[in-house]
């Protein structure tokens, strides 16, 4: 994931100097950024603080990791399931004597 020019709390300043009555083109302006950034940030991050922001990107990423995780383990699950599947059909049948 592509990491941000602006750290959560200069996002919040900026989401608080929005709310404030700063004119948002204003504003964009201003840091260079487009318009839908903008309102991508207050969708996701507008009435939180810096704490809750951190915390949902700290759940964000440990969510990334426990799918992958996740994503590897299946894998391996289908890989031994396979094997199995060819060594059962593979292995030549005891002939009575």
């Amino acid at each position: 994931m592509k990491k941000s020019r602006f750290s959560d709390s200069q996002i919040m300043e900026v989401l608080k100097r929005a709310d404030a009555g700063v004119k948002v083109p204003d504003l964009c302006r201003e840091l260079g950024v487009s318009s839908a950034t903008f309102y991508k940030w207050r969708a996701k991050f507008g009435g939180m603080d810096v704490s809750m922001m951190s915390r949902m990107k700290a759940l964000e990423e440990e969510n990334r990791r426990l799918k992958k995780m996740y994503l590897e383990e299946k894998l391996k699950a289908e890989i031994v399931a396979e094997a199995l599947e060819k060594n059962v059909w593979s292995t030549p049948l005891l002939q009575a004597s």
